[in-house]
C-alpha cells in the first residue's frame, strides 16, 4: 500500500497515466503528487538497477537520495508551472549497482492535469543514451590520440578513395593541404579537385602513378609539391595500395601522405653548403695559385719569396676571420670594424709591392659584427672573379676601390682597368658572383649592379647606412 491510497480511489487523470504507461515499451515514470510518489512500467525498472523493486510506490527522495539536488527542481519546474522539459544526453549522476555512475538520458519530463487543469503530476520519458554518449567520448579521444600521433610523425592524414564512384574521402588537415574544403573531405568529393591542390609540374606524373598502381596491383609510393591557398610550397610524400573486390575491379584505394617539407629543406640546404664549400675550395687554390705567382715575379731570392708567401696567406686567413660571423651572446657579437680595414683585409693578398696596383680611398666608415660577413663576401667574391677573369689576372691591371656615405646609404665604387678586353658582356653568372649578390641583397638589403665596360668591370654596391652598422 502507498500514500496514494486504493487504486480504486484515485483519480481519473491518475489511473489514465497509469494504463497509459504500464504496456508502453517505452522507458516510462510518473512522479505523482507532492511527494512525486514514483510509478514505472517494466520497460523502466532496469535504468535504476538495485532501486527497483523498492522505488515503486514510494516518494522519489527516498530512492534518488544522491541525485535529489538535482532531479527535484527538474520535477518542482514541470509541477508549478506547467511546461515540458525536454533534453538530449542529460546527464545524472545515480548508484543503481552499489557504486556510483555518471549516466546520461534522453528526457521528456511533461505535466498530467486533470480536466480543470490541475497538475497531479509529472509523467516522464526516459532514453538512457549512456553507452552512445561513453562510445563518443572514447571516440573523439582516440581521434585526438591519432591526430597528435599523426601530427608527431608529420603526417598529413590518410585517405580512401572508392574508385568505382570516384568518391575520395580525407580528414580535415589532409583536405586543407590539398586546399579542399574539409568538409568535402569527410563527405567525400572527385579525386580531381585533390589533383587540383597539386603543383602543376607535378601533377600529371602523379595522376599516371594513381593510375599505374589501380592497373598493375603494384603499391604507390610517390614524392610531390602541394600549392597552398598562401602560394606556398609543401613536400608531401605518399604511400598507399589499390584494394580489389571479388569480381576483381578496383575498389579502394587507401593510404597516407606525410609532410617531408622540412626533409626536403634540409637536403636543398645540404646540397647547396657541399655546392659552396667545392666552390670555397676552388677559389683557395686559386688564390693560392695567385699569391705564389705575384710572390714569384716580385721576389729576388727564394726566402723573400717565402717570406712574401707566409705574408699574403697569413692576410687571406685574417680575410676569412672577417667573414666568419659573431657569436651570438660573447663579446664579439657587438665587433665593429671600418669599411677601410675590412677592404685592406680583404685585398691585401693581391697586392705585389705595386702603388697603382690596389688603390683604395674612402672616408672612416664604421661595419658592424653582423654586416661584416655580407660586405666581406661580396669584396672577397668580386676578388677571386678579378683574380680569375679580371684585371687581376694581368701583370699591369690595377684596381681602383672607392667609398663614401649620404645620410642614409653607404656606396663602393670597384673599378677595374688593364685586364683582359671585354668584347661581349658576359651572359650567365657564376657561383661566386651570385653568391656575392645575394650577400648583399639579401643579408645587407642593398643593391650590386654590374657594369662590364670595354676595358674592365665596374661595380656599384649601395647599402642602408642602418644595415651596414648592425
Amino acid at each position: 500500500m502507498t500514500e496514494l491510497g486504493p487504486i480504486a480511489g484515485w483519480p481519473g487523470h491518475l489511473k489514465s497515466a497509469v494504463n497509459l504507461l504500464l504496456p508502453a515499451k517505452a522507458q516510462i515514470v510518473l512522479f505523482w503528487g507532492p511527494n512525486f510518489v514514483a510509478l514505472y512500467n517494466d520497460a523502466y525498472a532496469p535504468t535504476i538497477g538495485d532501486k527497483h523493486p523498492r522505488a515503486l510506490g514510494r516518494p522519489a527522495q527516498e530512492s534518488w537520495t544522491e541525485l535529489w539536488d538535482d532531479l527535484e527542481p527538474l520535477l518542482q519546474r514541470v509541477f508549478n508551472t506547467g511546461e515540458t522539459v525536454f533534453a538530449k544526453d542529460r546527464p545524472f549522476y545515480i548508484e543503481r549497482h552499489g557504486y556510483p555512475e555518471n549516466v546520461f538520458f534522453d528526457i521528456s519530463y511533461s505535466p498530467v492535469q486533470s480536466e480543470t487543469g490541475e497538475v497531479g503530476g509529472v509523467l516522464c520519458i526516459v532514453s538512457e543514451t549512456t553507452e552512445r554518449v561513453v562510445a563518443q567520448a572514447e571516440l573523439a579521444r582516440a581521434q585526438e590520440r591519432l591526430t597528435q600521433a599523426l601530427s608527431a610523425a608529420g603526417m598529413v592524414g590518410t585517405f580512401d578513395w572508392h574508385v568505382q564512384s570516384d568518391t575520395f574521402y580525407s580528414d580535415a588537415r589532409f583536405a586543407e593541404m590539398f586546399s579542399v574544403d574539409p568538409a568535402k573531405g569527410e563527405k567525400g568529393a572527385p579525386l580531381a579537385e585533390y589533383l587540383a591542390g597539386i603543383h602543376p609540374e607535378d601533377v600529371e606524373r602523379i595522376a599516371a602513378a594513381l593510375d599505374h598502381t589501380v592497373t598493375t596491383r603494384e603499391r604507390y609510393a610517390q614524392e610531390y609539391r602541394l600549392v597552398q591557398k598562401d602560394g606556398s610550397t609543401r613536400w608531401v610524400e605518399a604511400r598507399g595500395e589499390c584494394l580489389y573486390g571479388e569480381d576483381g575491379k578496383p575498389d579502394r584505394f587507401v593510404g597516407v601522405v606525410v609532410d617531408v617539407t622540412s626533409q626536403k629543406n634540409a637536403q636543398e640546404r645540404q646540397r647547396l653548403l657541399a655546392r659552396e664549400a667545392d666552390h670555397r675550395v676552388k677559389n683557395i687554390f686559386a688564390n693560392f695559385h695567385s699569391m705564389i705567382s705575384l710572390s714569384a715575379r716580385s721576389a729576388r731570392t727564394p726566402q723573400e719569396m717565402a717570406q712574401a708567401l707566409r705574408g699574403r696567406m697569413d692576410a687571406l686567413l685574417r680575410a676569412k676571420d672577417l667573414v666568419r660571423p659573431g657569436i651570438m651572446g660573447t663579446e664579439h657579437e657587438s665587433q665593429r670594424t671600418t669599411v677601410d680595414a675590412l677592404v685592406r683585409t680583404v685585398l691585401q693578398p693581391y697586392e705585389d709591392g705595386s702603388p697603382d696596383r690596389i688603390v683604395l680611398s674612402g672616408p672612416d666608415v664604421s661595419v658592424g659584427a653582423k654586416a661584416v660577413t655580407g660586405l666581406a663576401l661580396a669584396l672577397h667574391e668580386t676578388a677571386t672573379n678579378a683574380v680569375k677573369y679580371g684585371a687581376l689576372s694581368r701583370p699591369n691591371g690595377s684596381i681602383h676601390v672607392t667609398w663614401g656615405a649620404s645620410q642614409d646609404n653607404f656606396h663602393l665604387e670597384w673599378d677595374e682597368t688593364g685586364g683582359p678586353v671585354i668584347d661581349v658582356t658576359p651572359q650567365t653568372r657564376g657561383f661566386g658572383s651570385i653568391l656575392a649578390e645575394r650577400s648583399v641583397t639579401s643579408e645587407l638589403g642593398g643593391t650590386i649592379e654590374h657594369d662590364w665596360r670595354r676595358n674592365g668591370l665596374r661595380l656599384t654596391l649601395s647599402v642602408p647606412l642602418n644595415r651596414l652598422a648592425v
